[in-house]
């Protein structure tokens, strides 16, 4: 009886088992050929001769290792020989043969590698070449030692980019038909599932691309009934199929898994529309990861992300910086320890298959199929230590514990939900292929009769527990929407009210935050674990306080781990770089945590260990620092610039203010220098009319202020905000208008990351800061020297948010909470006043040099920098006389003296009295 291929693939997992570790002493030509046959059910006596011997071209003897005339012919080399100088005189050897003995086919091999070369196709001079562990995927190419027709394998290129578009165009075709929604999404799912299937052994080899080929027409018209057909024979177990089945259907295993259980509406193709599913068969499936898998076809969905392969994935350099710390590299180390205790192992292979996953915002399952992955390779291991050498396994089927139904995901969109389901099968099955190749024998998990939990539905409007209860739940994982307030749609929005509803501030929060407070709430009282991936935004700025007082405070949240601000960045064309953070955290605390900090948040990080995370993602307690409206100490108040609202018609370059003056003299006492921050770091001329306090009749007779008066008015009235179109009334001026009378201190409000300080200067108060400034009118030189220090910069690198990377500034958030020194004396004042006015006269040295030149790290001059090591020394000495030795030793300090700052805040506001009525 002829052996079933996967019968066939079994014994050649066995046979590259046995034959891969022979010692080239060993290798034996005769007793691998005889082995080799039997993979395919083959004896040697129906082989014709070992050392066949015949007359070459120069009549001397050749010896043919082996000739099975008519078919094939074999010839072995020893290990590493030259397999070129082999095929030759193979070749060699058939000009002695009888035309009847002439061999269809010629292999190669030097134990380690194959070749097969198809002599009845001389112009076709390519050749099969694969490994000896490779034969479980190369068996059809044997077919014709069966007697099967002969069949053309293609070379097929990796199913990559060219494959999204193919797939991409095949779903607009159905679309323009009308097959939309729904049904499409399955049916898109249910095609790439039978493309990878017959490209990894799940299926024969091209068995579904034959099916099509042989079985359409070219035409297209009967496509679509026949893959409804496939459908339904997949769906059905093969004894309850019709005796009568095409035969070439009949071949098709049952696949089950609910995958192909839904009847659909029957769809329709065209000769098109054919071709570019047969083009999509002819790529290589087996090379794509399953991780990719899913947001690579996501981008079939949308035709515009087509050309943007990967931007929708999550490397998994990037997964396992947060699937290591969370479990994966305890479990290692438990599986190190144990792995030479054959008593212990069997009860940590146990606790392997009984761990279950949640990722609540899964989109194409790629945080599910590393974990995964990762999973089984550890089970892998575990195996290997368990079975040595194979030995004892009867059935590997029987000795695998961990499998897809400990997985759940939650995804909004239909499609990527699908995906992540199919993409779970496809791991699961390279992983067993892994395991197949390990133990010699061909295990293929079919029917499938298990899946990963994957819910369509809204997250935050998703009761978690009824896809894993939370009894059965180890660790939630994932990589939530990256969407700041001013990003979110009104249903994301009606998200955030519904998940912080009460929640004082809310409003201000990023999307993804709504996780985290959905994920403490699910794992109270429980030893569930949880990692996210975040914009930093999260752990920066005013949202800290509102959404870390929370979770600290009233659900018991304790920070495990934390991966500093990086680049998280794929290899995807026009995919721009996200500065994000990995927060790993619980329901109950640990004694040691660590945090992973980035000297260059493109490179590799180093691990710090740790007693305590605090919001902030750095080492202390666990301190909130909340939006104020008045600084914590006696210091002066920092006030923000004008802003215009103007839609620009009251700015000028000093071109267009020379233009505007040419047409306009008379309106050149109406002109103020204007600086924001990027006018005052870069010394950019700007200028603005400034009407505040003129005189309306004298504005009357300047046309074209007036029209421009005009153009601010309209631009006002057609704004969506309430507050813009009631300033139309008053069109002459800015909207909000806070210039000082005094010379004052200027910081810009966003600042380059690269920079050790944010550059401070003094401006004159004929120049009108806009709101992209804060000023401190009339500021001492006391105060420049402060907040020119490191001390201060190291503080607004921790607490202030960002504008990308960059530090955005707030006097709410970061000046009015810094602790400045203590009751410094008087000479340490005047040391901090001596120091920041050196600062200030090397800078004179430079007139030439904006802010940003000489505060750019590569270009800063050497007595600059000089002059502010001096200051930060000042300045140190006023905190306390022993040395900061780094910027973290700094934050404790800072934090111990913030939370004494504030404690006293407190209690003086406990003990006011109430003010008297006037």
């Amino acid at each position: 009886m002829a052996l079933s291929w996967n019968e066939i693939k079994d014994r050649a997992l066995k046979f590259s088992k046995e034959w891969a570790n022979t010692s080239k002493e060993e290798a034996d030509a005769k007793p691998f050929l005889i082995e080799f046959f039997k993979v395919f059910g083959i004896t040697s006596r129906r082989v014709s001769t070992f050392e066949h011997r015949v007359k070459k071209l120069d009549d001397k003897d050749g010896y043919i290792d082996l000739l099975w005339k008519g078919t094939i012919l074999i010839e072995m080399k020893s290990r590493g020989k030259n397999l070129d100088k082999a095929y030759a005189q193979a070749t060699e050897y058939t000009h002695g043969l009888k035309e009847h003995e002439l061999p269809k086919y010629v292999l190669i091999s030097d134990f380690e590698n194959f070749r097969l070369y198809d002599l009845e196709n001389p112009e076709q001079e390519t050749y099969i070449s694969f490994a000896i562990n490779e034969l479980v995927n190369n068996v059809q190419h044997f077919g014709h030692l069966l007697g099967y027709q002969k069949k053309v394998y293609k070379e097929q290129d990796p199913a990559n980019i060219k494959a999204a578009e193919l797939m991409g165009k095949l779903h607009d075709r159905l679309k323009e038909i009308g097959y939309t929604g729904h049904p499409l999404e399955v049916y898109l799912v249910r095609i790439l599932f039978l493309l990878f299937a017959e490209d990894t052994t799940i299926f024969n080899k091209q068995q579904f691309q034959e099916y099509i080929e042989q079985r359409t027409s070219t035409d297209g018209s009967d496509l679509a009934p026949k893959l409804q057909e496939l459908f339904q024979v997949l769906n059905t177990p093969k004894d309850k199929r019709f005796k009568n089945l095409d035969e070439q259907l009949a071949e098709f295993p049952y696949v089950n898994g609910k995958l192909f259980e839904e009847i659909l509406p029957t769809a329709s193709f065209d000769s098109k529309m054919r071709q570019a599913l047969l083009e999509c068969a002819y790529l290589d499936w087996s090379k794509i990861s399953p991780a990719i898998f899913g947001s690579m076809f996501q981008s079939v969905m949308n035709p515009k992300e087509r050309r943007n392969l990967g931007a929708h994935y999550t490397s998994e350099t990037n997964i396992l910086k947060l699937i290591k710390p969370l479990f994966l590299d305890e479990l290692w180390a438990e599986f190190e320890s144990i792995k030479g205790n054959r008593n212990k192992l069997p009860e940590f292979h146990k606790k392997l298959s009984s761990l279950k996953f949640l990722d609540p915002a899964c989109g194409c399952g790629n945080f599910l199929v590393i974990t995964y992955r990762e999973l089984r390779l550890l089970e892998f291991e575990v195996l290997k230590a368990l079975n040595k050498s194979g030995q004892g396994v009867l059935d590997v089927g029987q000795i695998l514990g961990i499998n897809v139904d400990q997985f759940g995901g939650i995804e909004y969109e239909e499609f990527p939900a699908r995906i992540a389901e199919v993409a779970m099968w496809l791991i699961d099955h390279q992983m067993n292929m892994l395991v197949s190749a390990a133990f010699g024998q061909y295990f293929v998990r079919l029917p499938l009769k298990k899946a990963a939990k994957i819910v369509h539905s809204n997250a935050l409007q998703t009761d978690w527990e009824n896809v894993i209860p939370k009894n059965e739940l180890s660790y939630i994982i994932g990589n939530p929407p990256f969407l700041g307030k001013s990003n979110q749609n009104t249903e994301q929005k009606a998200d955030m009210e519904k998940v912080f509803f009460g929640v004082k501030g809310a409003g201000v929060l990023d999307y993804v935050t709504a996780w985290y407070l959905k994920a403490a709430q699910y794992i109270q009282h429980t030893k569930i674990k949880v990692a996210f991936v975040s914009t930093n935004s999260i752990v920066q700025g005013e949202q800290v306080g509102i959404l870390w007082n929370l979770l600290f405070k009233q659900f018991k949240i304790k920070i495990h781990f934390a991966h500093r601000t990086f680049s998280w960045r794929n290899e995807a064309r026009g995919n721009a770089a996200v500065h994000v953070i990995v927060v790993g955290f619980a329901n109950f605390d640990i004694p040691n945590k660590s945090i992973f900090e980035y000297e260059d948040i493109r490179g590799e990080a180093q691990e710090i260990k740790v007693k305590n995370i605090n919001p902030y993602l750095i080492e202390g307690r666990d301190n909130f620092v909340l939006k104020r409206r008045i600084p914590i100490c006696k210091v002066p108040e920092m006030i923000k610039g004008s802003m215009p609202n103007d839609g620009g018609y009251y700015l000028f370059t000093k071109e267009e203010k020379d233009v505007f003056l040419y047409g306009e003299p008379n309106s050149k006492k109406f002109f103020r220098r204007f600086i924001g921050g990027y006018e005052f770091l870069n010394n950019v001329e700007r200028w603005c009319l400034w009407l505040a306090d003129s005189n309306p009749s004298e504005v009357k007779n300047l046309p074209l202020i007036m029209e421009r008066i005009e153009k601010v008015k309209r631009n006002r009235l057609a704004s969506n905000r309430p507050t813009t179109r009631k300033d139309a009334t008053i069109p002459m001026l800015f909207s909000e208008i806070r210039q000082t009378n005094f010379d004052y201190l200027a910081l810009p409000e966003v600042s380059s990351e690269n920079r050790i300080y944010i550059p401070v200067g003094y401006v004159s108060k004929i120049t009108i800061a806009s709101n992209k400034i804060y000023m401190i009118p009339n500021a001492s030189l006391f105060s420049f020297g402060i907040l020119s220090s490191v001390m201060h910069n190291s503080w607004l690198r921790q607490i202030s948010g960002r504008m990308k990377s960059d530090i955005s500034y707030s006097s709410g958030i970061v000046y009015n909470n810094y602790p400045w020194p203590e009751n410094p004396t008087e000479k340490q004042v005047k040391a901090i006043e001596a120091a920041a006015q050196k600062v200030l006269d090397v800078r004179l040295q430079f007139p030439d040099s904006s802010l940003a030149d000489l505060y750019d790290p590569l270009t800063m001059p050497a007595d600059l920098v000089k002059a502010h090591n001096a200051l930060d020394k000042a300045v140190d000495l006023a905190y306390r006389p022993q040395p900061f030795t780094s910027e973290a030793n700094r934050m404790v300090f800072l934090f111990e003296l913030y939370e004494r700052y504030t404690a006293d805040l407190f209690t003086k506001e406990k003990t006011k009295k109430p003010r008297k009525k006037a």
